[in-house]
Parts: C-alpha cells; sequence; structure tokens
C-alpha cells in the first residue's frame, strides 16, 4: 500500500492552532479545497517554567529537571502541564475527529509531543519509557483507528516517517 499523501484525498484537515502547524495543514487544505479545522488539542505540551529556554539549559531548574528526565506523569512544571494532561488532550483530540470521521480519510497537523503520545498509544509502548523512536520533521505518519489496536484501544500504526511528498521539493531548483 502506498502512503504517499500524492495518492489520498482527505475529507477533513485538522492541525493544531498554532500558527506553524497551521500554516502546514493550509498548505494540504488548498489541495483539497477545503478548510483547516484548528483545535488546540492538537497544541503541543506547554512546558510550563521550561518555555522559551533550550534544553541546554534546562538543569538550570534542577527540580523540574529531575522530574523531565524522571518521565514524571504528575509533573507540571510549576503552572505547564503535566504529561497525564497531555496525553487526556490528545485521546481527546483523536476520539473527537475519528468519532466525526469514521471510515474517513483525515489529517492532522500536530507537534512532537503529540506524536510522541500517538506513536506510544498506537504500538503498545508505555508513556514512562525513555523515547527509542525519532519524532520526524515534515513526515506522514499513518494511524488506522479501529477495535484492532494493542490492548483494544483501537489505535494502531500503519506507518512511520513517510517522505515522500519531499523528494520532488528537495529536488528542485531554488529559483
Amino acid at each position: 500500500m502506498a502512503f504517499n499523501a500524492a495518492h489520498h484525498s482527505f475529507t477533513a484537515i485538522y492541525s493544531s492552532d498554532l500558527m506553524r502547524a497551521h500554516e502546514t495543514a493550509k498548505v494540504l487544505a488548498e489541495r483539497e479545497g477545503i478548510e483547516v479545522k484548528p483545535i488546540p488539542q492538537l497544541r503541543e505540551r506547554h512546558y510550563g517554567i521550561f518555555e522559551g529556554i533550550t534544553k541546554d539549559k534546562l538543569d538550570q531548574h534542577p527540580v523540574a529537571y529531575a522530574h523531565y528526565m524522571a518521565r514524571d506523569f504528575q509533573y507540571d512544571f510549576e503552572n505547564g502541564e503535566s504529561m497525564r494532561a497531555l496525553v487526556a488532550r490528545v485521546e481527546k483530540a483523536v476520539d473527537y475527529m475519528v468519532s466525526h470521521h469514521g471510515g474517513q480519510t483525515i489529517a492532522a497537523v500536530s507537534h512532537a509531543g503529540v506524536l510522541d503520545i500517538l506513536y506510544r498509544h498506537a504500538t503498545g509502548r508505555p508513556l514512562h519509557t525513555p523515547r527509542d523512536f525519532i519524532i520526524p520533521n515534515c513526515a506522514l505518519n499513518w494511524f488506522m483507528f479501529d477495535n484492532h489496536g494493542p490492548g483494544g484501544h483501537g489505535w494502531h500504526l500503519e506507518h512511520w516517517d513517510d517522505h515522500h511528498h519531499l523528494k520532488k521539493v528537495l529536488k528542485e531548483s531554488v529559483e
């Protein structure tokens, strides 16, 4: 089965309501002749006191850094978002999209934290373990939502890290 988006049409296109994801989704929506449906549940995780600092500076907040490294599900980075809250938010977004588009092919443009949750949920990987998979930029990741996922969740991964759509873009001249 070819997973290339050029071979598929989408019934609906959702995106995070943050500008970068929304602008990306608009390109696909123009091709389909439909509007992007922004939903805040597809936003990246809010890291509270870590917002706006680079990864090499996280240890400037030793307590928060220890919680981050331990993948503490309850810790919210001082008014940010806990892992538990992120999981609930992502599951709510997916449930909403699936309930409104059962049996249809939809697109959702989001961020790394959301993709991390989707991948783990669809493959049965536990949330408390370190990430042992890549979160690709600009890739298409294909999920199926039915009654056959790991643990009866109904989500499973069809294909991860599809870059077929970029081949032509990367070979074209920048004129």
